[in-house]
């Protein structure tokens, strides 16, 4: 095995949301909420944070689109 099995750009995607979830979860149980309804707000916003995170974090292909946007104007 030469190569890793996720790209850096999936771990950090990855990662991302996972830290999101764990602090989401963590929130709703301090704030009073049961512990079955804390791990479902981190499954949740685990869930939805992963789409969001792989458009914020843009992948490199997306960079000569750009490029050319800022050339016309």
């Amino acid at each position: 095995m030469d190569r890793p099995l996720l790209s850096l750009r999936s771990a950090l995607v990855f990662l991302l949301a996972a830290l999101s979830g764990a602090a989401a979860g963590a929130l709703s149980w301090l704030a009073g909420e049961s512990v079955p309804r804390g791990v479902l707000a981190c499954l949740a916003v685990t869930g939805l944070s992963i789409p969001f995170f792989d458009r914020l974090i843009a992948s490199g292909d997306t960079a000569p689109a750009c490029e050319k946007a800022h050339d016309h104007g």
